[in-house]
Order: structure tokens, then C-alpha cells, then sequence
């Protein structure tokens, strides 16, 4: 399949230290790519670079060819570079549908104004945000939260709920932030099974976990990173035997890898 993201000598320093080191690599369309690496080795900044949450000191990012780096945020966003957070973009006194449709928003036709006076484009597109919003739900198996107060769900349907906001920009390539953290066995094997539903769906998945049993278990490749540089890329298989990132996981037989 034909690249949709990539990313070309990425290098994002603060002062005198470099996050992010001269690191290349791209992602095929309907992949589910994941990148690894130590506390600290730069995946977040990669990240917040990818997204366009920060700006190279080096580098650029392409989507299909165009350069988004340097656009705003929600341009970037509305292109189909979708990231999401771990719980930030959730409106936690709304309700789990009123969240998804406000997600909607960054794909309106109607103004900001003719949403405040009722306009006839508002109206359409809030009919048409709420049939999208359901259908998403039902995608994702969070329909008997439907009208659940956001603060209220467990961990892994919040986790979900993030998901849904995230598709609810119609993404083409979604950006997940530690999709698996802090789920316990069952929960962690529900959203696995919900990352290779999206790319089902036609999205390409670009992962940051540290849960490296679901990372062997879901990723079709692998790229790490230590101290900012990428150190190795290939299949799961191929970097569990990588001598760099055993190295870097500390130890030859370190389990953290799946080894």
C-alpha cells in the first residue's frame, strides 16, 4: 500500500536539548504502526510534532504528499491528522453522546453565528452530527452509554469515548496516546480489538504505548526510539531479536519486550 504519512529527518530541540533527533520513517495507509521506546525517549514530542502541536526545529511531517508541518493544530486536523489524548478532550459533565457530537464541530458548514441563532445550515448539520454521533457508538459498542454523564464511565469506556471524539473528525490517519494505559487484562483486549476495528474502518493507526504485549500483539510494524533517535523499524518479530533495543530495554532477556 501507498505511504499517507511521512515523516523526514523530524528533529525538535529545547535549548540545549534535542527531543527528537533526525528521525525518519512513514506509515502505509490501513497500517497500525507503533512507536516504543524508554521513559523518555522522545515519543510524546514525536507525537506533538506529528500533530503539529509543535514546530520542527528540523525537518517536516507530510500527509499524502502536502507538508503539515507549521499549520495550526486544527488545520491539520481537519486535513485528517487526528490525535488524541488520554482523557484532556473530554467534556466530563456532558453526556457520552452530547460529547461526540460536539466533536463534530470541526467539520461544520454553518457558523459559529448561525449555530447561536438557529440557522437553517445549523440545524442540518446538528441533525446530521447526532445520526454520525450514533453511528460511531454503535461502532465502537458504547451505545448503552449513550446518555451516561462522561465522568461517570469506567477507565477502558472512557478510553473508548476518546476514541469516539477522535473519529467523530472523520480522520484519515488517527494519532492514539497510550490507548492500553492503566486497563487491566479484559479491558486492554476489548480496546485492542477496537484499534484493528478503526483500521478495518479504512484508518490508518498511529500508536505511543507502553503495554508491549498488546504492542507485539496488534502493531503490523514497530518503530523505536532512545534518547530521540529511532534506533530500529520493522515487524514485531523482527524487533523483539533487534541486539539495539533489547540494549535499550535493558537486558538480554528483558520480558518488557516480550523476550
Amino acid at each position: 500500500m501507498a505511504d499517507i504519512l511521512e515523516i523526514v529527518g523530524l528533529t525538535k530541540r529545547f535549548g540545549g536539548l534535542v527531543a527528537v533527533n533526525d528521525v525518519s520513517f512513514s506509515v502505509r495507509e490501513r497500517e497500525i504502526l507503533s512507536v516504543i521506546g524508554p521513559n523518555g525517549a522522545g515519543k510524546s514530542t514525536l507525537f506533538k510534532l506529528i500533530a503539529s502541536f509543535l514546530r520542527p526545529t528540523n525537518g517536516e511531517v507530510r500527509f499524502k504528499g502536502e507538508r503539515i508541518s507549521g499549520l495550526a493544530p486544527h488545520i491539520v486536523a481537519r486535513k485528517g491528522v487526528v490525535r488524541t489524548f488520554q482523557e484532556t478532550t473530554i467534556f466530563r459533565n456532558m453526556t457520552v453522546h452530547d460529547n461526540v457530537v460536539t466533536a463534530h464541530h470541526l467539520r461544520s458548514q454553518a457558523s459559529l453565528a448561525g449555530f447561536y441563532f438557529g440557522s437553517t445550515a445549523a440545524r442540518q448539520d446538528l441533525a446530521a452530527f447526532g445520526r454520525s454521533a450514533d453511528e460511531i457508538l454503535t461502532f465502537l459498542g458504547l451505545v448503552p452509554m449513550r446518555n451516561e454523564i462522561a465522568s461517570t464511565l469506567p477507565h477502558g469506556h472512557l478510553r473508548a469515548l476518546g476514541i469516539a471524539i477522535g473519529l467523530a473528525t472523520n480522520p484519515a490517519v488517527i494519532l492514539l496516546d497510550e490507548p492500553f494505559a492503566g486497563m487491566n487484562h479484559d479491558e486492554t483486549r476489548r480496546a485492542v480489538g477496537m484499534v484493528r476495528k478503526l483500521r478495518d474502518r479504512g484508518i490508518t493507526v498511529l500508536l505511543v504505548e507502553h503495554d508491549m504485549a498488546a504492542v507485539m500483539n496488534i502493531s503490523d510494524r514497530i518503530v523505536v526510539l532512545n534518547f530521540g533517535q529511532k534506533i530500529a523499524e520493522g515487524t514485531p518479530s523482527e524487533i523483539q531479536r533487534d541486539p539495539m533495543v533489547i540494549e535499550a530495554y535493558l537486558g538480554a532477556e528483558d520480558e518488557a519486550i516480550g523476550l
